[in-house]
Formats: C-alpha cells, sequence, structure tokens
C-alpha cells in the first residue's frame, strides 16, 4: 500500500470537523405544562426540600405530591452503586442550590470515603411520547408534529450549584458507590441541602453495607453491548475526527461506559452501514482501495487507533464489526486509478459481492492476528434476513473459517449454531436445549429493545424502573445479557431535546454531552447489578446444593414476565425483587 493512499484517504476522511458544540453551563428549554399548575405554588412562599423516589421523574413546573420524608435508608452488596433521588421546590428564587455531605459514620468507627458519595442536579430535556397507534416508538414524523413535554432526565455533576428560579423544583439525584473493602454495618450521615450559605433542609442517609461482594465491573460476566457513535461526539464537540482532541473527548464518555461493565467495542468496516438514520451517520475504519489493476488494499490505521483507545479504557471483551450487509448494500471505496471516492451496488449471492468481500476478510484476518485481535472480533450484522445471512455467512467461511460471528435480529434455528454471539429480539425465545448449549459453549446470548416496544424501553419518558426491569427480566430467562443499540447517537441538540425524526425521544442515546448521566442509565447499571448479583447466588447456591436458595431466586424473578407491563407496576416489581435479592 503506497504512503500517498494513506495520506490521501485520511484527509477525505479526517478534514471535516464539525458545527455545533454547547457549553458546560446551559439553560433548558421552556416548560409547555409551566401554566398548568401556577395557582399550586401560591401557598409556596420559601424553599423546599424532601427525599423522594427514583422511579419518578418529578415536573419542573408542578408542587411535588409529596409527603415529607427527612430519613432514607439505601442497601447494597460492598461494590454496589446504590442510589437515592432528593427533591427541591421553591416558591423563590434560589441563588446558588448546593448540597454539602457530612460524615458517613459506621461501625468500629469506620467511615465511607468522601469520594463515595456524589449529587448531581437532574436536568430537564424536551421529550414527547410513544406514536398515537400505541404500539411502540418506530415511524418518520415531521417536528411540527412532535408532542412537547419537558421530563426530568441529565444527571449534571459538572456544576458546584446552580441557580433555581421561583415557582420550580430542581430534583438532586444521590450516588454512593459503596467501597469493596467497606466493613458491613450500617452508616450514617446527613446531607444539608443549601442556597449559598442558607440552610434550606437536612435530610438524613442511611447506608446499610451487606457482608456480599459485587466484583468491579470488568469482572462482571453481564454481556453489555451499547453501541457507541464517536462521530455524534466529533460533531457535537466541532473535533476533526479521530484527532487527539476527538479522543480526549471521548474519554470520559467511554470510562463512563466501562464502569457500567461494557464488553463490546462497536467498530465500523465500511461506510454507513445504518444509511444515515442518525444524525451522525457512522463513516468506515477501513479504509478501501481498489489498485489501479483492479485488485483491493485496505488500511487499518483509523480501526487500530479505535480499537486501542477502547481497549485502554477498559473495554476489551469483544470487537463487534459492522456490516458486511449494509441497508443500502452499497459499499465505498478510494479508486487509484481516479483518485476519488467511489461506491459500487452489490449484495451477498453476487460474484462482486463474493470476490470483495473474500479479499477484505482475508486482509482483515491477517491483520487482526497481527494485532493480536482475532480471537475477540466478530464480523457484526443487524436485523438482516436469513437467506441474506446464509449467503454472507458462506463467504466469511471462505475468507477464514475461524472466524467469529454476530448477529441482532431474529431467532432463526437454521443458523444459531454458526453465530458466536446471538441477540434476539425481547418476545423471541431460544429453545431451552439451545440455550444450555450456547452457555456450554461459552458463546454469548442475549436480547434486545428498540423502537419496536412500548414496554419496557429506556425512551426519556419511559418508567425509570423499567430500564431496571430489563435485566430482571434478562435474569428470569437465564441470558448472558443485553444490547441497546444507541449509547450515544445524540440528535443535534441532546442537552435541551430527545426527540428525533424516526424514534420515540430518547431512542438514539442514552447518556448526554460531556459524560453526563441519565436517570435512565443509572436505573439500568442497577438492573445489572442485580443480573450479576444473582449469577453469582445462582452459582453457589448450586455449588453448595442449596436447593432452598435457587427455590428464592426463581419466586423473586417470577413476576418479570413480558405483557405484565404497564398493567403491572414496573417500578413495584423491581422494588420487591430487590429486597428479596438482599435478603439471600
Amino acid at each position: 500500500m503506497t504512503k500517498r493512499f494513506t495520506i490521501t484517504v485520511l484527509s477525505l476522511l479526517m478534514g471535516a470537523s464539525y458545527l455545533f458544540a454547547q457549553t458546560n453551563t446551559y439553560q433548558e428549554l421552556p416548560d409547555p405544562a409551566a401554566s398548568s399548575s401556577a395557582s399550586a405554588w401560591t401557598a409556596i412562599s420559601a424553599a423546599h426540600a424532601s427525599w423522594g423516589s427514583t422511579d419518578v421523574r418529578y415536573a419542573r413546573h408542578a408542587v411535588p405530591r409529596l409527603k415529607q420524608q427527612n430519613a432514607r435508608t439505601l442497601t447494597g452488596w460492598r461494590g454496589e452503586r446504590v442510589h437515592a433521588q432528593a427533591v427541591v421546590w421553591t416558591g423563590v428564587e434560589l441563588e446558588a442550590l448546593n448540597v454539602v455531605f457530612s460524615e458517613f459514620k459506621g461501625p468500629k468507627g469506620n467511615l465511607l470515603p468522601p469520594e463515595s458519595l456524589t449529587a448531581g442536579f437532574v436536568r430537564y430535556v424536551m421529550t414527547d411520547e410513544l406514536n398515537k397507534d400505541g404500539r411502540g416508538g418506530c415511524g418518520y414524523r415531521k417536528p411540527a408534529d412532535f408532542d412537547s413535554l419537558l421530563v426530568a432526565d441529565a444527571i449534571d455533576t459538572r456544576l458546584a450549584s446552580m441557580p433555581v428560579p421561583a415557582r420550580s423544583v430542581r430534583p438532586l439525584w444521590v450516588e454512593c458507590r459503596i467501597p469493596h473493602d467497606a466493613m458491613p454495618g450500617t452508616y450514617k450521615g446527613v446531607l444539608t441541602i443549601k442556597d449559598g450559605s442558607l440552610k434550606i433542609q437536612k435530610l438524613e442517609l442511611s447506608v446499610n453495607v451487606l457482608p456480599r461482594l459485587l466484583p468491579a465491573p470488568s469482572e462482571w460476566a453481564y454481556h453489555l453491548d451499547l453501541w457507541q457513535n464517536p462521530y455524534a461526539v466529533a460533531r457535537y464537540n466541532n473535533l476533526p475526527l479521530w484527532s487527539d482532541e476527538h479522543l480526549e473527548a471521548m474519554r470520559p464518555l467511554t470510562r463512563m461506559l466501562a464502569d457500567a461493565g461494557q464488553k463490546v467495542i462497536t467498530a465500523t468496516i465500511i461506510n454507513r452501514p445504518w444509511d444515515g438514520q442518525t444524525e451522525d451517520p457512522f463513516g468506515s475504519m477501513v479504509t478501501w482501495m481498489k489498485r489501479a489493476d483492479g485488485s483491493w488494499a485496505f488500511d487499518y490505521t483509523i480501526f487500530d487507533r479505535w480499537v486501542e483507545f477502547m481497549r485502554g479504557m477498559g473495554i476489551t471483551g469483544q470487537i463487534n464489526c459492522y456490516s458486511m450487509v449494509p441497508w443500502k448494500l452499497s459499499f465505498q471505496y478510494y479508486d487509484q486509478a481516479t483518485n476519488t471516492l467511489k461506491e459500487t451496488k452489490t449484495e451477498p449471492g453476487e460474484p462482486a459481492y463474493e470476490e470483495m468481500w473474500t479479499a477484505m476478510l482475508t486482509d482483515f484476518a491477517r491483520h487482526l492476528k497481527a494485532k493480536g485481535w482475532f480471537d475477540i472480533t466478530t464480523i457484526a450484522m443487524d436485523e438482516r434476513p436469513m437467506e441474506v445471512m446464509r449467503k454472507t455467512l458462506k463467504v466469511i467461511r471462505k475468507a477464514d473459517p475461524d472466524f467469529k460471528v454476530s448477529m441482532a435480529g431474529n431467532y432463526h434455528a437454521e443458523i444459531e449454531a454458526e453465530l458466536y454471539d446471538y441477540c434476539i429480539a425481547i418476545g423471541q425465545e431460544f429453545p431451552e436445549e439451545v440455550r444450555l448449549r450456547r452457555a456450554a459453549e461459552r458463546k454469548p446470548t442475549t436480547y434486545y429493545t428498540c423502537c419496536t416496544e412500548a414496554h419496557p424501553n429506556t425512551f426519556t419518558f419511559s418508567d425509570p424502573a423499567e430500564a431496571t426491569w430489563i435485566s430482571f427480566y434478562s435474569a428470569k430467562a437465564h441470558l448472558d445479557g443485553y444490547l441497546r443499540w444507541a449509547y450515544n447517537s445524540w440528535p443535534a441538540r441532546p442537552l435541551l431535546d430527545s426527540r428525533f425524526r424516526a424514534w420515540a425521544a430518547g431512542d438514539t442515546y442514552l447518556v448526554y454531552p460531556d459524560a453526563r448521566s441519565s436517570i435512565r442509565f443509572e436505573r439500568l447499571i442497577e438492573g445489572i447489578q442485580a443480573h450479576e448479583k444473582i449469577r453469582i447466588l445462582r452459582q453457589e447456591f448450586t455449588d453448595k446444593g442449596n436447593n432452598a436458595g435457587l427455590r428464592k431466586l426463581d419466586t423473586l424473578l417470577a413476576p418479570f414476565k413480558l405483557g405484565a407491563l404497564p398493567e403491572t407496576s414496573a417500578a413495584a416489581m423491581v422494588k420487591k425483587a430487590e429486597d428479596a435479592l438482599n435478603s439471600l
């Protein structure tokens, strides 16, 4: 491969920088429902604070329906993250709402380290609702047809204080990361909520640390696959793709993902595998060149840079490479003869497709083996028909029979055995004998939700507990984990407006720019932790022949059935299951 090829193509791919970024502080959009609760504020002449519920998205405009609660207890294993939500509502303007933690004293004079406790301001973002037919959140709409509802979702820990307008609400998200070496017992402390130096309310918090140990996220068996979009980070922060500055902007976002137990690196080996369905289309991390003599050559500079960065951030389990079967079956390459980028259209089963992909995969396998990544790499596809998959698998096996393949889509018994990582849509099931065989073969076997499902889901208007429910369901089904297609495919203004032209609001992202978490993401992590705790207990009870313990696990998981939501409260189901789990 010539030096000229590398320089020319990388300049074409990296030359653009994007045009939109927001500052660390920002003003939320006006609340369309603000006038509906004006009369209720007339009796509120001061600022108030109380413990609330992590199951509730408290409206910004409405006086919260809360019975004053000044004490709260959180319970967790050593190594677990536990959460609470406080709510501040005020009839007068607050200049600098802030939170101060006291020492948290436990047994024998032990203290929780100050860094184990954090509080973040819950921020409001515009959302809509499910499509009017009630069947989910899929379907293109014009912005003029969006519903408008301001909801609490983003969690901002970047601010030491923030102003709060009169006649408004500001929730506070409180997290305790219980140290792995914490002495079991109850630790007690106080959150003092203040406006500047003026005290508003003291809220007592107890953290009940159980003796059991949850390993570090890097050691969790849970197969978490949230697809990353580095192109959105470049656009949002107005940075050249793949520059040092771009990867530096990715660093805190990726650290947060690794800290949730992420196993998979999302890599793209062709341009626009999903066409332009997101605000920021995915480009190719592999540059394809057709030489003047008609042969193929490939440059992996960007792919290597991305994988090395992600592995350096602690995401080391798997590299999923998309996609041999893009939505438009159009493949971009650099044409050496004309010094331009061109596209060719071909599909599985055609000679041109087989010739092109055999050349690529043969060379790709060579490169991956040289890097030591072949065994953790899969050729990945999503939602492709079975006959197309069969033809594609034939090409993969011709190039290198040892390539691993992953697929997210419908269950197909005919090709299941050929798939290493198989993720099926919620509502479908793996036959029991297939699931057991795959477990024995140590093949990841998971499920996903997308825009189709009304419940459970992780939209910005979804019941927060549904994000936790998702992993209790996977534990009940004895699956290895969960896939969601969008960790950070941000719309144009993600801090302000989560709505998107094609799907229900929030479908395209779980976290916000500058590594701001969300209620949805934190509740998702709670479910992942519960799944891991169940896995640990199942193994322990099985090893010790504790059939009574195994029956208790089955009992606490029994209510997590498809169709139970929304008639049955996800919050009630999760709370009951978490209490039962912590009692074992």
